[in-house]
């Protein structure tokens, strides 16, 4: 599945969002499909994998079937790929994130993350 977030970035004359994708197969397929080159795919180590898409490409997209999901299911779904090796559901992603902090802080600990090695 691939979705396109709400988010509006201005970046010279246009204004972007993100494009993920539960695999990077789905992603680069989708890209290819709305038009965008593959050499503007961000990926690890420096990011998470994804696209910045103009909004024209972000309506393409959805009309080429992608789901649309605010910029907070999108920071979610990140995050819990980065700590579970998959998306999930935008349908629970923010749930899925307030119980990983509401666990974090129960236990006194900071994000592991950020967290600094004790010395």
């Amino acid at each position: 599945m691939v979705y396109v977030d709400d988010m509006r970035a201005k970046y010279r004359q246009m204004v972007m969002c993100h494009m993920i994708a539960d695999t990077d197969a789905e992603l680069h397929e989708m890209a290819a499909r709305i038009g965008v080159r593959r050499r503007w795919h961000q990926h690890p180590p420096e990011h998470d994998s994804h696209y910045d898409i103009c909004l024209a490409m972000r309506r393409t997209a959805v009309a080429a079937g992608a789901i649309q999901i605010t910029w907070r299911q999108a920071g979610a779904m990140i995050l819990r790929r980065r700590v579970t090796g998959w998306l999930g559901s935008p349908d629970d992603a923010l749930a899925w994130h307030v119980g990983r902090v509401s666990e974090g802080k129960s236990r006194g600990g900071a994000n592991p993350k950020h967290a600094t090695a004790s010395r």
